[in-house]
């Protein structure tokens, strides 16, 4: 009798990315592409290894960001089973952000829980919350940083998240929310990070479906008090937005923005490209001034030809490379900059996130932290 349908379903999404991690480890020194789609279905007929087998002590090593919850629980239970299937290590790492109180105890359990499962190395990671952001933004910020360096440390090849197709509906209706393009409403993507480390195998599965297999394993799981707790906008999206949509729509709405975010991120990824080779027509860069960022150069009549969704894209990539902030640089910004160049009229320079100047200078814009 095989494993609950659940339980089978976890398996199999993770087996899928073990395939694509092996695949990219044999194809190393080479760069690791940032897989916009998921992993391909081929790689779910990939057999597993001899039952029992254990990896060799120099096989790549991959970690499950667990945080102790149902969707990150099934990810490592799901890790622990099918790594040593595929010759590869499994370990384990949560974050402690220190938060609610008696978060450091919680965290020792999750360590507990991830090596009775069977993996090996596992690390609990205190951090230190700022304020950059918002309290959703610094913790998320605060936590990659911990798992970044995590990584590092343990040499992992990869990082596993457990994001389902709820997290990435939601994810689409605050990009919506946000009015930030098409890049936001691609959602977050399978593949991630520096060099591809970090994968989700469970986008395509919803939490239901990975909540039934904790429960079909007899897995505890923590229900964190901050997913219910109303002053958080993911939690007010989970809680009262999808369920009046739901409502209003019928079902399947979740189904709908994660299959909109798929979509968008093949358009993004398109127009991204797009805009990588524009920019090497019409930007140039000046030594940065002592502790500063770059200061940027653009020619206002290569950028006038561009089309629009192109030419705001090489505007944003300028103003990160001038030193504005990625996750405060918002839509409105962009078009505001954007007018320099389609609406001139002599208007002066125009503050973005981070200390950064635009100015238009004659026949080009001159961005440079101030």
């Amino acid at each position: 009798m095989g494993p609950h349908p659940a339980v089978a379903a976890i398996r199999l999404a993770v087996r899928r990315v073990l395939h694509d991690i092996l695949v990219a480890h044999s194809a190393a020194p080479s760069a690791t592409s940032s897989h916009s789609a998921p992993p391909s279905p081929s790689s779910a007929s990939a057999a597993p290894g001899p039952r029992g087998s254990a990896p060799r002590d120099d096989a790549p090593l991959v970690l499950a960001a667990c945080s102790g919850g149902a969707d990150s629980m099934a990810l490592a239970s799901a890790l622990a089973f099918e790594a040593p299937r595929a010759g590869l290590r499994a370990g384990g790492v949560t974050v402690d952000h220190g938060l609610q109180q008696g978060s450091d105890a919680r965290a020792a359990e999750v360590t507990d829980r991830m090596r009775a499962l069977g993996l090996a190395p596992v690390e609990a990671i205190g951090v230190s919350v700022g304020r950059s952001g918002g309290p959703e933004a610094a913790a998320r910020d605060a936590r990659y940083t911990a798992l970044d360096a995590a990584a590092e440390r343990h040499g992992a090849a990869a990082v596993l998240l457990g994001h389902t197709r709820d997290d990435q509906a939601e994810t689409v209706l605050l990009g919506l929310a946000r009015g930030s393009g098409t890049r936001s409403l691609s959602g977050m993507a399978w593949v991630s990070g520096a060099g591809g480390r970090y994968r989700r195998p469970f986008l395509q599965l919803d939490r239901h479906t990975v909540r039934e297999a904790c429960l079909a394993q007899s897995l505890p799981v923590w229900d964190d008090p901050h997913n219910v707790d109303p002053s958080y906008t993911r939690s007010r999206v989970r809680h009262e937005a999808l369920p009046i949509l739901e409502k209003a729509l019928g079902k399947g709405v979740v189904e709908a923005l994660a299959r909109t975010a798929q979509l968008s991120r093949d358009d993004a990824d398109a127009l991204d490209a797009w805009a990588a080779r524009a920019e090497a027509d019409v930007m140039t860069t000046a030594p940065a001034a002592a502790g500063g960022a770059q200061a940027v150069h653009l020619d206002t009549l290569g950028l006038h030809g561009l089309p629009t969704a192109v030419r705001r894209r090489v505007l944003r990539r300028a103003a990160i490379a001038a030193g504005a902030p990625a996750g405060s640089l918002f839509a409105r910004h962009i078009e505001e900059v954007d007018r320099l160049i389609t609406g001139w009229r002599g208007q002066r320079a125009i503050n973005l996130p981070g200390r950064v100047e635009v100015r238009r200078e004659g026949g080009r814009l001159v961005i440079r932290q101030g």
